[in-house]
């Protein structure tokens, strides 16, 4: 593995996870980072149960929205949610459904310990809010639960700041991982299950090798702490899985393998996520265990030290900026990053040695301070500029592409060339943007050719296609026909038309 880069950046969470008090009300959004649940299944003034089907996303597998715990639904409040009002007081949100016990098979409703592989099993999954944790690794595209993968990717990291990875999920929770993986395995005996796990001497990680190690047929890779090498493409390619428009490798984070093991080994609905609060606006960086649809606003009160502030969804890499019209968590948060913004310009800062700065081309005084993290902020402190040809963004590519001489290619229209130098490859890291002294947003370049590229091969897969089809046809209808002109030759009665009142025929 090649390239990568770990940002020196202050803000990083603690380790250990905390809880916010229940809220009075939930406002569920319903649109995420991957889905679109716009077939909502609940009416207005309904009374819901905790794990009880809200909406689905109809063009993804029909992936559920579950309600976090019981309420009344309430649709015309806000525009884009499903909100719960009057929650339920009987039983705290968080406080796991059906058996409190860790061992497996505690729950009479719950699936066996090892359940039986196959579809029936992963529709389980699917009803419960399990199947979303499970992805494409190289496209990150939900996976088609009727379908088996060729490999299984479970990793323990997650490496980019600030997002709650396997320390803090994982705390406490190797038993159940373990089980998890077995699980994962019985969902697909024929194919390797890969547990990624970080290459250091910790003792989490010495503990997360050991109960991965015992998992029948799995096979334990180590991967070093620098990012993006957690990512599932990069793994995919790094473990030389098989690739094509038929072949898929799930890819499932450490916090998936336990909701598989929750639904599976107690039928328990996956409704509750830890989240990472952090960033360098943020006075006590810590990890959250909430709910989807837990108020933001309920979250970011009295905890930011520094206003005005922008609030990121995801980590601070790849996030997005979170729109003022979503009100609460989303159900595929994994963190919430806070940077201030850039409200001021300061004088000739190009002239200043850069005592409390740094950057990756090491052309600050700050860089000689081994201790020190950059309290970034939501601004370029700058303007954009021509390439430089400086190599920075090839230093660190991970997937050993060339970002700055693709970046000539597509400026200058050339995606053809763009994609001889395998600009399909981009993991949409975003280090190469990151490096870039010339503040070039290489990522959406790179990004949006590769979305070009896919799309005309679709286009050309589905004419191929349809000409296959209509060839068919025609060598059908002229197998008809020429049965007809013999029948009729020989004086027999000639055979029904249609192909289908043929095949009914005695």
């Amino acid at each position: 593995m090649r390239g990568g880069y770990n940002v020196p950046v202050a803000g990083a969470p603690l380790c250990e996870v905390r809880e916010l008090p229940a809220p009075d009300r939930l406002y569920l959004p319903l649109v995420s980072r991957r889905f679109r649940f716009s077939d909502v299944r609940v009416g207005e003034g309904q009374r819901v149960a905790r794990g009880e089907l809200l909406a689905v996303d109809p063009e993804r597998f029909s992936i559920p929205l579950l309600a976090p715990c019981g309420g009344t639904v309430r649709l015309g409040e806000l525009e884009g949610h499903v909100v719960l009002d009057d929650l339920d007081a009987s039983s705290d949100p968080w406080a796991p459904s059906g058996s409190t016990s860790d061992e497996p098979g505690a729950d009479p409703g719950g699936g066996p310990a090892a359940g039986p592989a196959g579809e029936s099993v992963a529709h389980g999954l699917l009803a419960l809010g399990a199947w979303p944790y499970l992805s494409d690794a190289r496209t990150g595209d939900p996976v088609d639960p009727a379908k088996s993968p060729s490999a299984i990717i479970a990793s323990t990291l997650r490496l980019e700041p600030f997002l709650a990875g396997g320390e803090a999920q994982l705390d406490g929770a190797l038993e159940r991982l373990a089980r998890g993986l077995e699980y994962l395995r019985g969902l697909a005996p024929e194919a390797p299950l890969y547990v990624i796990i970080p290459d250091t001497d910790e003792p989490l990680a010495a503990e997360i090798r050991t109960a991965a190690a015992g998992c029948s047929g799995a096979h334990v890779v180590s991967v070093p702490m620098r990012f993006p090498f957690d990512d599932p493409a990069l793994l995919a390619r790094y473990l030389k899985l098989p690739s094509g428009p038929d072949t898929t490798a799930w890819a499932i984070p450490a916090e998936g393998v336990l909701a598989v093991e929750a639904a599976l080994t107690h039928g328990r609905p996956c409704t509750d996520r830890v989240v990472s609060f952090a960033g360098p606006a943020v006075t006590e960086p810590v990890h959250f265990r909430l709910v989807p649809g837990y108020p933001i606003e309920a979250i970011l009160a009295d905890r930011l030290c520094r206003e005005p502030a922008r609030v990121v969804n995801g980590g601070l890499l790849t996030g997005v900026a979170l729109p003022p019209e979503q009100h609460g968590i989303d159900s595929e948060c994994t963190g919430l990053t806070v940077v201030g913004e850039l409200t001021r310009q300061t004088l000739l800062s190009f002239a200043r040695p850069g005592i409390s700065r740094r950057s990756y081309s090491r052309s600050f005084v700050g860089t000689l301070r081994t201790d020190m993290s950059m309290r970034y902020k939501a601004g370029l402190s700058g303007e954009v500029r021509p390439c430089i040809a400086c190599g920075q963004c090839v230093d660190v590519c991970p997937a050993g592409i060339l970002p700055q001489l693709i970046h000539r290619h597509l400026y200058a229209g050339r995606l053809e060339e763009a994609q001889r130098m395998r600009v399909d490859l981009c993991v949409g890291c975003v280090l190469c943007s990151f490096v870039c002294p010339s503040k070039i947003d290489l990522r959406t370049e790179l990004l949006e050719a590769k979305r070009e590229l896919r799309e005309e091969a679709e286009a050309v897969r589905a004419e191929a296609e349809a000409a296959a089809a209509e060839a068919a046809e025609a060598a059908a209808a002229k197998a008809r026909a020429d049965e007809a002109e013999a029948a009729s030759t020989e004086g027999k009665p000639a055979p029904p038309e249609d192909a289908t009142a043929a095949e009914a025929a005695p």
